[in-house]
This record gives C-alpha cells, structure tokens and sequence, in this order.
C-alpha cells in the first residue's frame, strides 16, 4: 500500500513548506509515501465560492486513480486520538491494496462530487487550521502513527 497526500494548491509559507518536507522524509523509512498537488485555479477571484469548489472537485477525481481509497481531510470526519489513528492505519495497511489518498481540499472546502467519491472522512480537529497549516500537521500525526506501530519512543502516551 502507498500513502498519499493530494493537497489542492502549493505550500507558499516557507515554514510550512519545510515542515512537510521534513516529515515526508521521515515518513519514507516507514512506508511508501508520495505528495501531489492539484493546482490552484486561475481566475479563481471571479467564480463563485460554489463553482470554486466544483473546478478544484474535478481536479481532485482527476488525480485519483482505479482502485484508490479516497479519505477526505474534512471538519466533519471521525476523530481519532493519535493511537486510534495508528490502528486505523495499521488496518487499511492490511486491506488497502493500492493508494490510500488523504485529500485536503481549497478554501471552501469539497465538492459534493468529491464527497461523494469518498470513502471515507477524517477530521484532525474540531478547529480550523489552514489549508497550508494542516499538510505539516498530518504529515506528522501520520509519522507519528508509523512510530506507535512500531513502539518506537517518538510517541509518549
């Protein structure tokens, strides 16, 4: 099984940019891990915040593949503690043949497409972090999991 991100848009910030590659690196060791980027639309000022979230939804069914496990970044997904989230992908890491894609979507969130391609949905908070702020902080949760599965000392309960 591979992990991957689908991000929609760049990482600007550079600390953010720097976080994600770090945690990237280390999350290699571990399993195969991959990021992509839809990219941001153009002229995206001038269409509305319904017709943003449909352009930006048909890039991300785009980038998915036959067989991927589509599981949305999405306030209203389960929560998980960080050892629960380790057993979640301890178990996808025995059933999931292909791709396991975490999708974190633009600034209005998802289409009702990519909701409906979904198969399943995560929320890392009930707060609201940016789009750029919440790639580092799963990169690192998934890092974090990978080291409870292997009772590494990263992780102190």
């Amino acid at each position: 099984m591979k992990i991957v991100l689908l991000m929609t848009g760049k990482t600007e910030a550079t600390h953010w940019k720097d976080a994600l590659e770090e945690y990237r690196k280390r999350l290699v060791h571990y399993v195969p891990f991959e990021m992509e980027v839809v990219p941001e639309l153009k002229n995206a000022k001038n269409s509305s915040e319904a017709r943003q979230k449909e352009r930006e939804g048909e890039l991300i069914l785009g980038a998915l593949q036959t067989g991927d496990t589509c599981v949305l970044l999405d306030e209203r997904g389960t929560e998980y503690t960080s050892v629960q989230f380790a057993a979640y992908l301890e178990k996808k890491m025995q059933t999931v043949s292909r791709r396991l894609v975490f999708v974190t979507g633009g600034a209005y969130g998802f289409s009702e497409a990519v909701y409906r391609a979904a198969q399943e949905r995560i929320s890392l908070s009930r707060m609201t972090f940016s789009h750029q702020m919440i790639r580092p902080l799963f990169a690192e949760q998934l890092y974090r999991a990978m080291t409870i599965l292997r009772n590494e000392p990263y992780h102190h309960a």
